[in-house]
């Protein structure tokens, strides 16, 4: 089953942003996939309850295929534990999916910001 995605635009200090959020990760669940590409500085934060779940992060460009998306050392966004990272690739869909776990529930936080020139 595919954990509903809210999105919101808050106007914070004048930058376009948007915030997209999957409130309650299971383990072993999909999160639904988010269309946000005009927005190219971006982020994820994981929280929760892991109970032994990974959850990565995810983008692809046609919205069938999902790679593991890395941080601005190359590594790949999957993560056991709590944490925030700086996303590099640009893509057209993202979305959070977990592995293994029992009585996961995990809030997946979402930040992009539109480029200021």
């Amino acid at each position: 089953m595919a954990t509903t995605v809210t999105t919101t635009f808050p106007s914070i200090a004048g930058q376009e942003v948007a915030i997209a959020t999957w409130a309650a990760l299971g383990g072993a669940e999909t999160g639904d996939a988010v269309c946000l590409a005009q927005y190219s500085d971006r982020s994820v934060q994981i929280d929760g309850t892991f109970g032994g779940a990974t959850v990565v992060f995810e983008g692809s460009n046609d919205g069938t295929n999902y790679y593991t998306l890395t941080d601005p050392q190359t590594t790949a966004i999957s993560k056991a534990a709590a944490a925030l990272e700086a996303i590099s690739e640009l893509t057209l869909y993202v979305r959070p999916r977990s592995t293994g776990g029992t009585g996961s529930s995990i809030k997946v936080t979402f930040l992009a910001r539109k480029s200021t020139t």
